[in-house]
């Protein structure tokens, strides 16, 4: 199968995080990157085209992980970066979560 130009293979990979419950959230007014979270939830997923500055970082806690496509990309390669994606955000929300149950277990 071909690839996809970037701006289509993150239209797929926001709809396939879309099967898994995640929900647009914000834009940035580029329109190059876009937030999503699952129901209930504060922590965000990003989906852009560019990798962000330790300001960012440092600044945007609430983002757990980003999914960078800048380059075309076949399907295939959207659908496993969609899994690592998720796998990064899971483990990231374990671990703060983990994080938060020791500080106040130590109160």
């Amino acid at each position: 199968m071909s690839a996809l130009p970037p701006a289509a293979a993150r239209a797929l990979a926001v709809r396939l995080l879309g099967r898994h419950g995640f929900l647009p959230q914000a834009e940035n007014a580029r329109g190059d990157t876009l937030y999503l979270a699952l129901p209930a939830e504060t922590w965000l997923l990003r989906v852009s085209n560019h990798a962000r500055t330790a300001r960012q970082r440092a600044r945007r806690r609430d983002i757990l992980a980003s999914l960078i496509i800048r380059e075309p990309r076949a399907p295939v390669q959207v659908e496993a970066l969609v899994a690592a994606a998720l796998r990064d955000f899971a483990a990231e929300r374990r671990r703060r979560t983990d994080q938060a149950s020791a500080g106040a277990s130590l109160k």
